[in-house]
């Protein structure tokens, strides 16, 4: 069949429920399965009702899959791949055998709102929760599966025309003919919309969209991407453009909405079988994939797109059993006549009743009957028409999600029955059955005008002679009927299938109050599935408007909110890399056989490998040397930043938490950052080199973040001072240990002595001809020295040292390492021991905040704070020497009395000390010395602790401070 999608030449073999099917190359999902006879292709979402296809172009999820890994596969639009194993969504027990279809059998104590009434019980609601999470939801998550990056990229046009059908394929030729660069893009994996499926036998209708195509693929300023949707509208003309690969964001001058339109189901009783589909699906089938949608058919039309559905149906094959037409009056038309000729029954001013399932849960047949002019049943027409398969085509809704995004004010047309735009926003332009231009004709001639005015408006005057408002003649009757709904005692007539929403559900959201459209959409969820309304907000907007005796305008629509088809997150999220930053060392670490771990940005050695033993064992051979002769660990990745200027005292005392103004020169202080609310944010090391210069670190993870807070804050306070990032120009190791100071002489004629180098000293100088900024710190507690260089020296001096040390046992040690020695001095890591609520009081800073100062960031809220009793505090504990079970990890929670009162921070094995200890935050009461504690672990058993002092190691800090 021409421009069908499939290749006959290519069998794709895959699997569905357990069972093996196959289908061509090109195929659907819901095509392949479809043409292979399978009709129960999901289950509903409430009350697990078999579905089949319905509209098989992405506007609602009948057919939603789990594909492997990939989760909610829309069978309808997604191409099929060789290998698929693919299982329907929402079943227990798959799609045949669902066992929770028997909630349809309690359909009647499970009215809309129902969530809202049951759930207000506090002793219930748990009891819902838990049933209710098990019975609803999607697709199941693999957390096994590799994370997905998708790239983005940014792309430009003068006009952007979305939706390639015959309106958007006359936009984009016109806008180029004016000289403007177009894209076009249209969410099918293959171009041309309705001109090549809706034919009803009108040969021309082919033809021209054709034409239009091949000019479009020819022209050389138009760019036409297939297979991709426009996402969103956001200022400016800023469209996301949506394909498999990628999230493009396309900025355009100008834009034409040539999205065209929804046909929208009818309602009547059962009108959900699989079988009973809109007629544009069938005709998808048809002309798409070569599929007979059924082999004997009745029609349920209110418009000329019905008969051209029937006329397409009995071409393809198949057989028609009747047209049912709502109206009374039917206008002449070709159409019409063609089907006479075939001996089509045509019953006029005809409804389906009910539509009723065989064995299978598939259509076997309808009940029609006759309908007055409001609507109602005639009293005794009933007769029924078996038949496999039902189209229905009795009326549209615009696709204007985008132009409402836009900013779009729309007006409900009572002749076409549609809402069309009246005020567009300017650079936003729109056309075809969007604009409510259904015959041909009038949609390439509206596409032209709306092409040429964008192309004007973009800034290519030539167009301006071409913008002329063609008069757009519409069918002889109403593109869609004002109630496509049959009424039936016993309900099942459903508006939303992505909810399983009856008419009757409106009827009561309205009793209840809820008139307003928006609220009722909130109350009954209608529009609020997967689909977003595409299938069911005309229909509910005409049940409120008949229920509240208002017209479709007054009612109004609901907000449209992007995306516009739903997005996978991983096209939202940000680009796929992480930025990785590797210190000036790390080559040096690389060649000792470093084990690297990932700190912010930064790659870092986490412990050095050596043949034989476990990375346990080499962590603590690693504290051994540290604690028993002398260490070298690169701390290179600390933030380092430099403040100078007459104000850079100033600056500092409104930025930490202590006071910079009073040290003196050569002298280091610990520094605590807090933000507004008084919550600790990063904490390092202040050094004064000069009067008014200031060099300080900060954390690893935190430098970034804290050197563009810092910029900001100077900008705004306008002090007289400068701020430098040092933090990629120098390099900095910390040699620490006994023998620290003995090696180091061997290679400066700087005085290390306690004297003349006391701890917490900052000093400028030589090493080996290098130029150091040394600092006496004691994260690890040993004397040890923090060596600052510019990072071109980095490496060199890592030599130097690593060579002067070689005869006091001198080697590299990690991160891990370093965790464990801070760990026995109690010092905190922040954003470790620390989280998003923790204040400097919770764990015993309180020396550090100096709230005497005029000002400084979180001073205000931590007066407060410092008034108010602390619910918790950090403190260090043990586990007993006899421990042999299982070891607490860091977050375990502390239980007492069976309620959560706190949770680990800290934990390792120490070997100087010989125990279990970490840090745990405990509510204020339980922070004695010798309070025993209770800590869940895994397999949630109870492990018994003790709190202590800390330090745990060392208590009087002698080892960092006296000389050995």
């Amino acid at each position: 069949m021409p421009d069908e999608w499939i290749d006959r030449n290519t069998v794709v073999r895959f699997r569905f429920e357990g069972s093996a099917f196959e289908g061509l190359a090109g195929d659907s999902i819901s095509s392949a399965l479809w043409a292979a006879g399978q009709r129960a292709l999901g289950r509903s979402f409430k009350y697990h009702r078999v579905r089949g296809i319905l509209s098989a172009a992405n506007h609602d999820v009948n057919v939603m899959l789990q594909d492997g890994p990939r989760l909610n596969t829309r069978g309808d639009v997604t191409a099929l791949r060789d290998g698929m194993d693919l299982t329907a969504v929402n079943t227990f027990g798959g799609v045949a055998n669902d066992r929770a279809r028997v909630l349809g059998l309690f359909a009647r104590f499970l009215p809309v709102g129902f969530y809202y009434k049951a759930f207000h019980s506090k002793r219930l609601f748990p009891t819902w929760e838990r049933m209710f999470r098990r019975i609803t939801g999607l697709g199941v998550l693999d957390f096994n599966t590799p994370h997905v990056r998708t790239p983005k990229r940014y792309d430009f046009c003068d006009v952007l025309v979305i939706g390639a059908g015959p309106s958007g394929l006359s936009a984009a030729l016109a806008a180029a003919d004016a000289g403007a660069n177009v894209v076009i893009v249209d969410e099918n994996a293959h171009a041309g919309g309705s001109g090549l499926f809706q034919l009803g036998g009108d040969a021309a209708r082919r033809e021209h969209t054709r034409q239009l195509l091949q000019r479009v693929r020819a022209h050389t300023r138009i760019r036409l991407l297939e297979g991709t949707c426009a996402g969103a509208y956001y200022a400016d003309n800023w469209v996301p453009l949506i394909d498999a690969e990628r999230m493009t964001k396309m900025r355009a001058a100008a834009v034409v909405v040539a999205s065209g339109a929804f046909e929208q189901p009818a309602v009547f009783r059962n009108n959900d079988l699989p079988g009973v589909m809109n007629g544009s699906a069938m005709q998808r089938l048809i002309y798409r994939y070569a599929v007979l949608p059924a082999q004997r058919s009745v029609v349920l039309a209110a418009n000329a797109d019905g008969y051209r559905v029937a006329l397409d149906v009995l071409a393809a094959g198949g057989d028609v059993a009747a047209v049912l037409d709502l109206r009374a009056d039917v206008p002449a038309s070709p159409q019409l006549d063609a089907l006479r000729s075939r001996g089509v029954e045509l019953l006029t001013g005809h409804a389906v009743y009910e539509a009723h399932a065989d064995g299978r849960g598939a259509l076997a047949g309808v009940t029609v009957c006759r309908v007055d002019a409001a609507g109602k049943v005639v009293a005794g027409s009933q007769r029924r028409i078996d038949c496999d398969g039902l189209a229905m085509s009795t009326g549209w809704s615009p696709a204007a999600n985008l132009l409402y995004q836009a900013g779009t004010r729309m007006r409900f047309d009572d002749g076409l029955q549609q809402f069309v735009p009246d005020v567009l926003p300017q650079g936003v332009f729109a056309c075809g059955r969007v604009n409510g231009a259904y015959r041909i004709e009038s949609r390439i001639a509206d596409g032209r005008r709306a092409g040429a005015a964008a192309a004007a408006h973009a800034g290519f005057p030539s167009a301006i002679d071409a913008v002329i408002q063609p008069e757009i003649t519409q069918e002889s009757e109403s593109p869609s009927h004002a109630w496509p709904i049959v009424a039936h005692p016993d309900g099942k007539n459903f508006v939303d299938f992505d909810e399983d929403l009856q008419v009757k559900d409106f009827e009561n959201a309205v009793q209840e109050g809820y008139d307003n459209i928006e609220l009722m959409k909130r109350f009954s969820t209608v529009g609020m599935g997967p689909s977003q309304g595409k299938h069911s907000n005309m229909t509910a907007l005409r049940i409120l408007a008949r229920l509240t005796g208002k017209s479709p305008q007054q009612v109004g629509t609901t907000t449209a909110r992007p995306f516009f088809h739903p997005v996978p997150l991983s096209h939202l999220a940000g680009r796929g890399f992480s930025p990785q930053r590797q210190s000036p060392l790390h080559g040096r670490h690389a060649r000792l056989g470093a084990v690297f771990m990932q700190a912010g940005a930064w790659e870092r050695p986490a412990y050095y490998a050596v043949e034989g033993r476990t990375a346990t064992d080499c962590v603590r051979a690693e504290v051994a040397r540290v604690r028993s002769a002398i260490g070298l660990i690169d701390v290179g990745t600390l933030g380092k930043l430099e403040v100078r200027g007459p104000q850079a005292a100033e600056f500092l005392n409104r930025v930490y938490t202590g006071r910079y103004d009073n040290m003196k020169v050569g002298s280091t202080r610990y520094a605590v950052m807090c933000d507004e609310s008084g919550v600790l944010a990063d904490e390092g090391v202040v050094a004064r080199v000069a009067d008014d210069v200031f060099y300080f670190t900060t954390t690893s993870s935190g430098s970034a973040t804290v050197y563009r807070e810092l910029s900001r804050l100077n900008t705004e306070w306008r002090l007289d001072c400068g701020l430098v990032n040092l933090t990629g120009a120098y390099s900095a190791m910390n040699l620490a240990g006994p023998a620290s100071r003995a090696v180091l002489a061997t290679l400066t004629d700087m005085d290390l002595s306690s004297a003349a180098f006391p701890y917490l000293a900052v000093r400028s100088g030589h090493v080996a001809g290098v130029p150091v900024r040394m600092m006496r710190v004691g994260f690890v507690g040993e004397w040890g020295y923090e060596i600052h260089v510019p990072a071109e020296y980095g490496p060199v001096l890592w030599d130097l040292l690593m060579k002067a040390g070689e005869a006091s046992g001198i080697g590299a040690f990690g991160v891990e390492a370093q965790r464990l020695l801070r760990l026995e001095k109690g010092h905190l890591i922040v954003s470790q021991d620390t989280d998003g609520l923790t204040h400097p009081f919770e764990v015993g800073m309180d020396w550090a905040v100096k709230l005497d100062k005029p000002f400084f960031t979180g001073q205000r809220s931590l007066k407060i704070i410092k008034k108010l009793p602390l619910k918790r505090k950090l403190v260090g504990f043990m586990l007993p020497a006899s421990h042999m079970g299982q070891v607490p990890q860091e977050c375990h929670l502390i239980i007492d009395g069976g309620d959560i009162v706190g949770r680990v921070t800290s934990i390792s094995w120490s070997p100087n000390v010989g125990r279990h200890i970490g840090l745990a935050f405990v509510p204020p009461e339980m922070t004695a010395p010798g309070t025993a504690l209770s800590i869940r672990v895994t397999d949630g058993t109870m492990v018994p602790a003790e709190v202590c002092t800390t330090p745990f190691f060392d208590p009087t800090d002698a080892r960092q401070k006296e000389a050995t």
